[in-house]
């Protein structure tokens, strides 16, 4: 599996099937592509409802005819919206879609959207082999652990900007339970209020408890 940044909280899973989380390229001033320049979407997954995650995500889905997935508020929203494939979801149990196994998991922040407000989430994608775990944006919260114990996460992607999301010191406390062997920072220097904290301090803080991968916008790093 090879893991893309494309800037903010916007990554691209490729392997047997190209999934695509929280696709914030129109209006980001750090995308490392637009919406046209991804190829084949097989997937496209939502963590909740604000501008900066579902952004593109209602135009690709329909472009591409991909699988739209996320919370059922929102992916009922996607269905109103012209989006022909939605896997509607919420917190407990897994789907699995063309070979891929998609959990849905708890995040700790707040999720309005155009069409109402919907539960915050993360998710496990299970993958050729691979789990990678994307936090979405949430604060540390003692359930990471059961993440861990559950789904033994293999990358985990983690909001660093502070303000709106985990801060360092918080995100390295998240790396203690979750356990993970590959860490990837998200969520921050995109704006200003969320440009104070440095990725290389949360390398400098986990040290060998994982491996912190720190990605530029359209650098990818490969399982």
């Amino acid at each position: 599996m090879e893991i893309l940044f494309l800037g903010h909280s916007a990554f691209l899973l490729k392997g047997t099937k190209n999934v695509l989380i929280d696709p914030f390229l129109t209006g980001n001033p750090s995308a490392a592509a637009g919406p046209g320049d991804l190829g084949d979407i097989d997937m496209v997954l939502v963590t909740h409802g604000h501008g900066d995650h579902l952004g593109d995500a209602l135009d690709i889905a329909k472009e591409h005819d991909a699988v739209f997935v996320a919370m059922h508020e929102i992916a009922n929203f996607a269905s109103s919206k012209g989006v022909l494939r939605i896997e509607p979801m919420n917190i407990g149990g897994s789907i699995t879609v063309d070979g891929v196994v998609i959990t849905m998991t708890n995040a700790t922040h707040s999720s309005d959207f155009e069409g109402g407000s919907a539960h915050p989430a993360g998710f496990v994608v299970a993958m050729d082999g691979h789990r990678v775990y994307h936090a979405g944006d949430t604060g540390v919260f003692c359930g990471m652990s059961l993440i861990c114990e559950l789904y033994h996460p293999e990358v985990a992607i983690l909001p660093i900007g502070s303000r709106y999301t985990m801060d360092v010191g918080e995100a390295i406390k998240a790396v203690e339970l979750l356990e993970p062997s590959i860490v990837i920072p998200m969520h921050y220097g995109t704006f200003p209020l969320i440009d104070s904290q440095d990725p290389k301090d949360l390398a400098k803080g986990v040290g060998t408890r994982a491996d912190v991968r720190i990605l530029a916008p359209g650098e990818s790093t490969s399982l």
